[in-house]
């Protein structure tokens, strides 16, 4: 189902997030004169187009024509990030919440690979899923952070996420990547709806060698 986003974009929806992604990757392979932007988030695209260039009805008309493309012909490239997890606040806190041990958290939190369903938050904020069913149901905390660090990996309900930049949150911080995921001046954005994400557990040291 396509349906007018303002005067200016369409919003589709989509069966499920993998449908969403093979949408919107047609859209941009059409890549027709009026395209502005093609923003994918979980099973919904909106694409944006150039008022001067068609009418909001055409551009209506013509995305409905639009076929998903084949799941084949699309790269999806997978992401291997570096976490630390000792350097996770609440990994004990979190283990208890679930009833698991830290150890358990932390293999059962590195053993699934993830998609990135959208981008948010702060600049590059990758929201992953799926969380696997031991790991989901936790809260937010009940009193948001001031500041959670750049590189911070927490998770809450299904999804977890890597906060790109210092900022404040509440989401549940189970370890910390050393690697730079967004530099918003350069344009340096790896991570995109689409691809994949598997987290791989470092030592402290190596966190430090690696930083």
């Amino acid at each position: 189902m396509i349906e007018p986003l303002g005067d200016q974009g369409a919003l589709a929806r989509l069966s499920d997030e993998g449908a969403a992604f093979r949408w919107a990757e047609a859209v941009r392979k059409l890549d027709p004169p009026w395209l502005l932007d093609v923003v994918q988030a979980y099973a919904t695209v909106a694409v944006f187009h150039d008022p001067s260039r068609i009418t909001a009805r055409e551009a209506l008309c013509l995305l409905s024509t639009v076929e998903a493309a084949d799941a084949s012909s699309i790269a999806s490239p997978l992401h291997l990030i570096p976490c630390c997890y000792t350097l996770g606040p609440d990994l004990q806190a979190a283990a208890s919440l679930l009833g698991l041990s830290p150890e358990e958290v932390v293999r059962l939190h590195s053993g699934t690979e993830y998609a990135i369903h959208a981008i948010g938050f702060c600049p590059g904020f990758p929201y992953l899923g799926y969380l696997p069913p031991p790991l989901c149901g936790l809260p937010r905390l009940s009193s948001p952070r001031l500041r959670v660090e750049a590189g911070s990996v927490g998770l809450t309900g299904r999804q977890t996420g890597i906060y790109t930049e210092p900022r404040p949150g509440g989401w549940m911080i189970l370890g910390r990547t050393p690697l730079t995921l967004v530099d918003v001046p350069s344009g340096y954005f790896p991570l995109r709806v689409g691809g994949r994400v598997r987290f791989q557990p470092i030592s402290e040291d190596e966190y430090a060698q690696m930083k």
